[in-house]
């Protein structure tokens, strides 16, 4: 017997089909794969002249050479490097050739080229280099010169621009150079007068301004690290062996030293890793050779050293997460190695991990690590 559809039913199956269709993809199709993801690390090797890539296992946190590595960098005492958030250019300062190298990176293989271009002049014995997270412009901490030059960056090519009215000037001695997550404002590290200077970002020209009160008192600073939320600064104190904490005003940028702040630390620190979900800071001690753990308190910033602290790394300067946040990377410059650590999110400690260290070039300095979709 032959089934007769009311007109309404009809109408009704005829849309429950076009939807189905329509769920397949365009056309019929099926949805497009999802992105692929690569992790690389990047070293610079301060006597050796050159650069270490690598490629980052994202389940063990392994480090494997990239094919080409170490890629030439030419230039003498590459202090500093920085990648860009779009995972298509890397920095490298350039302290004796007074200049900065930019480098395009394969997003298959994550291979550098020199852009040709490079490298960009800079001012005088540029120490430090650091992009801000819309990476829109690099920030460079100039020692000798007591400034900070600041570049336009293309977003095709990865050339340096430099704006109008850089640089500008910073106290003397400007040897470490941070943006906070939000890319409003950028600090940097002086030793006359000691301290923090503070800069509001213009996100149109990239051009600063310097905040009112700055400089912020500290001690013999040698690196500041802003955590993610933009709430709150640490800074290192190389000479007093001490870490000190600041709550970040987010209408101004300026900074206020928070109750219990200054935070002991290791013998020598030199440098701040803050892991990707704002719970714990790392301080790289340069003299005890070894590095101090600290859980943050997220309401007011205070530090408090976890279970396991202080580990011993070797001779380390620089340390970075990686882009998960669930590894860490220290740079050893007496052994030339990488040290590799897991992270327990959970509690703070970290357990080297399998394989490590890792082979750098001689005295690696700086290391930068990022997530490139190819």
């Amino acid at each position: 017997m032959k089934t007769i559809f009311p007109k309404a039913v009809l109408l009704g199956l005829i849309i429950a089909v076009s939807i189905v269709a329509c769920s397949s993809g365009d056309n019929g199709e099926d949805p497009p794969p999802p992105p692929v993801y690569h992790y690389y690390a990047y070293v610079a090797n301060r006597n050796s002249y050159n650069m270490s890539g690598y490629a980052i296992n994202s389940s063990t946190g392994a480090l494997t050479a990239i094919a080409g590595s170490p890629f030439p960098i030419g230039y003498y005492y590459s202090n500093s490097i920085a990648v860009s958030p779009t995972g298509k250019f890397v920095y490298v300062a350039n302290s004796m050739t007074d200049n900065i190298a930019a480098y395009i990176i394969n997003p298959a293989t994550g291979a550098l080229m020199v852009n040709p271009s490079s490298p960009y002049a800079a001012g005088s014995y540029p120490n430090a280099v650091a992009v801000d997270p819309a990476g829109k412009f690099v920030f460079v901490a100039n020692i000798g010169s007591a400034d900070i030059s600041v570049y336009a960056i293309s977003s095709s090519t990865g050339a340096l621009t430099e704006i109008a009215g850089s640089p500008f000037p910073a106290g003397s001695f400007a040897d470490y150079v941070s943006v906070d997550p939000t890319g409003r404002f950028a600090y940097v590290t002086t030793e006359s007068p000691s301290g923090v200077h503070g800069f509001a970002i213009n996100s149109s020209t990239g051009a600063l301004t310097e905040i009112g009160g700055s400089p912020f008192a500290a001690g013999s600073t040698t690196a500041v690290a802003v955590d993610p939320t933009a709430k709150f600064a640490y800074v290192a104190d190389g000479m007093l062996n001490i870490v000190s904490a600041y709550a970040i005003d987010p209408s101004t940028g300026a900074l206020t030293e928070i109750g219990g702040s200054p935070f002991s630390a290791g013998s020598g620190p030199t440098s701040v890793a803050i892991d990707p979900a704002g719970k714990y800071a790392y301080v790289m001690n340069d003299l005890s050779h070894d590095v101090s753990a600290y859980a943050i308190n997220a309401s007011t910033g205070a530090l408090a050293e976890i279970v396991g602290s202080p580990l011993s790394t070797g001779l380390g300067v620089s340390s970075s997460f990686d882009p998960t946040g669930r590894f860490v990377y220290a740079l050893n410059s007496q052994a030339n190695n990488i040290a590799a650590y897991a992270l327990n999110a959970s509690t703070g400690v970290l357990t080297e991990i399998a394989g490590s260290p890792f082979p750098a070039g001689e005295r690696p300095i700086a290391i930068a690590t990022i997530r490139v979709k190819q």
